[in-house]
C-alpha cells in the first residue's frame, strides 16, 4: 500500500493546504515576502515599469506622445475653424440677436392683446401692421425733411460759419485762445465744403449706395426673423425648458418667463424714452429757431437709445451745435433739456421701467461699454438685459447652491 503520510520536511499545516499559484506571480509587481509574524519584508518595494497608472487617461496619453500631439493639433485647428466661422457669420448672428430682442420687445404688446381676447396670430398681425404704418408715416415725414435739411446744411455752411465768426461766443473764444480759433474754423469749413472730402467720409458714392442697400436688406431680414420668433416664442420657451432636468423644469420655466418679460419691458421702455427725447428735442429746436429740427429729433432718438449716457451725449452734442446759432438759444436749450433729463431720470424712467430688472449702475456702465465695443449700438442696447439675466441666474441658481453648502 502507498504511504499517505505527509512529505518529508513538511509540517502538518503545510500539508493540509492545497498547492496554489500566487496571483501576482509572473507580473511586474513586486513580490511581497512575508516576514516574521506575517509582516512585509523590507524587500517589498514597488517597481516602476514606465507604464501610466490605471485610469489616468492624461498620463496614459503621455505614453503615446504622437497621439497626444495629434489630438491637441486637431483640437487647436477645430477651435481656429470655429473662430473663423463665427467671425464670418458675425453679421448673421447680429441679425438673429437683433430679431430675437425685437420679438421680445414686441411680445408684451402681443400678450396685452391676448389678455383682451385676441388670438396670438391676430395680435401679431395687428402689432406688425401698426408698426409698419407708424414706420412708414415717420419715414414720409422725416426723410424729405432730412434730405432737405442735409442739403441746406452743406449749402448754407459758409453763411453759418460767417454768422458764427460774428457772434459773441466766437469773440470770447478768440480773446481766450488767440488766432488759432480762426484757423481751425477755416480748416473745418474748407474740409466740409470740399466734395472730395464728403465722398471720402461717406466711403464714396458706390460704397454709400452699397451700405444703404445692405442696411435695407438687413432691416428686412430682421423684420422677417422677428416675425417668426414672435410667432414661435411660446414653443421656443417650452423647448428651451426641456433642456433642464424634469425636477427643475418648473423653476426653469419661471426663470425663463421672468427673463423674457424683463427684457421685453426694458426694450419697450427704452424705445418709449428715446421717442420722448426725440419729441422734446424736435420741439425745442423748432420753437427756439435752431436749425434742422427734424434731423436733430432723429439724432436724439438714435443717441438716447444708448443706456445711461445717451441723454447726456445728446445734450452735449445738441448744445454744441446750437452755439453756431448763438449763445442765448444754446443756453436756453441746454437749461430746458437739462430739466427734462432730471424729469426723465426721476419720473419717467421709474414708471416706464417698473417691470424691468434693476441692475447696479457700475454694471450698467461696464455692460454698455463692453456691448458697444463688441456690437456697436446693438451691443450697447442689449448689454443691460443680458447683464440683468446673468444676475438673475446667479441670484436664483448659483447663490442658493452656495448657501446650501455648510
Amino acid at each position: 500500500m502507498t504511504d499517505a503520510s505527509p512529505s518529508v520536511g513538511a509540517t502538518s499545516a503545510e500539508a493540509a493546504e492545497p498547492l496554489s499559484a500566487d496571483p501576482a506571480a509572473g507580473t511586474d509587481a513586486a513580490a511581497v515576502s512575508p516576514g516574521v509574524n506575517g509582516a512585509a519584508s523590507p524587500e517589498a518595494t514597488p517597481v516602476f515599469t514606465g507604464e501610466a497608472p490605471e485610469g489616468k487617461t492624461f498620463w496614459a496619453n503621455l505614453n503615446s506622445p504622437f497621439r497626444l500631439g495629434l489630438v491637441l493639433t486637431l483640437g487647436g485647428l477645430a477651435a481656429i475653424a470655429l473662430g473663423l466661422a463665427f467671425w464670418n457669420l458675425s453679421t448673421i448672428i447680429i441679425y438673429v440677436v437683433f430679431a430675437l430682442f425685437a420679438a421680445l420687445g414686441l411680445d408684451p404688446v402681443v400678450r396685452w392683446f391676448g389678455r383682451h381676447n385676441v388670438s396670438r396670430p391676430w395680435a401679431i398681425v395687428i402689432v406688425y401692421t401698426a408698426f409698419a404704418l407708424v414706420f412708414a408715416g415717420v419715414m414720409l415725414l422725416v426723410i424729405p425733411a432730412l434730405v432737405k435739411q442735409i442739403t441746406a446744411f452743406f449749402s448754407d455752411l459758409p453763411q453759418t460759419v460767417d454768422e458764427f465768426q460774428q457772434s459773441d461766443f466766437y469773440a470770447w473764444l478768440s480773446s481766450t485762445f488767440g488766432s488759432q480759433v480762426g484757423a481751425i474754423t477755416d480748416q473745418i469749413e474748407k474740409f466740409l465744403t470740399n466734395p472730395a472730402n464728403i465722398a471720402a467720409i461717406g466711403g464714396g458714392v458706390v460704397n454709400f449706395a452699397i451700405n444703404v442697400g445692405t442696411t435695407i436688406s438687413g432691416l428686412i431680414i430682421v423684420l422677417v426673423l422677428s416675425l417668426y420668433f414672435l410667432a414661435g416664442l411660446p414653443a421656443m420657451k417650452v423647448a428651451f425648458n426641456r433642456f433642464a432636468p424634469a425636477r427643475n423644469r418648473p423653476k426653469a420655466a419661471a426663470m425663463t418667463d421672468q427673463i423674457t418679460d424683463s427684457i421685453g419691458a426694458y426694450l419697450m421702455g427704452m424705445v418709449v424714452l428715446a421717442f420722448c427725447n426725440s419729441v422734446v428735442a424736435f420741439l425745442l429746436h423748432l420753437f427756439l429757431g435752431l436749425p434742422f429740427p427734424a434731423l436733430m429729433g432723429v439724432l436724439a432718438f438714435l443717441i438716447t437709445l444708448i443706456p445711461l449716457i445717451g441723454s447726456v451725449l445728446y445734450w452735449i452734442t445738441a448744445t454744441t451745435l446750437a452755439l453756431f446759432t448763438g449763445w442765448v438759444p444754446a443756453l436756453i436749450f441746454a437749461i430746458i433739456y437739462l430739466i427734462y433729463m432730471q424729469l426723465e431720470a426721476y419720473v419717467l424712467t421709474p414708471k416706464v421701467m417698473n417691470k424691468a430688472i434693476s441692475v447696479p449702475g457700475a454694471l450698467v456702465v461696464i455692460g454698455a461699454m463692453v456691448g458697444g465695443t463688441l456690437l456697436g449700438l446693438l451691443g450697447a442696447l442689449v448689454a443691460i438685459p443680458v447683464t440683468a439675466s446673468i444676475l438673475l441666474i446667479i441670484k436664483q441658481v448659483f447663490i442658493p447652491k452656495q448657501d446650501a453648502k455648510i
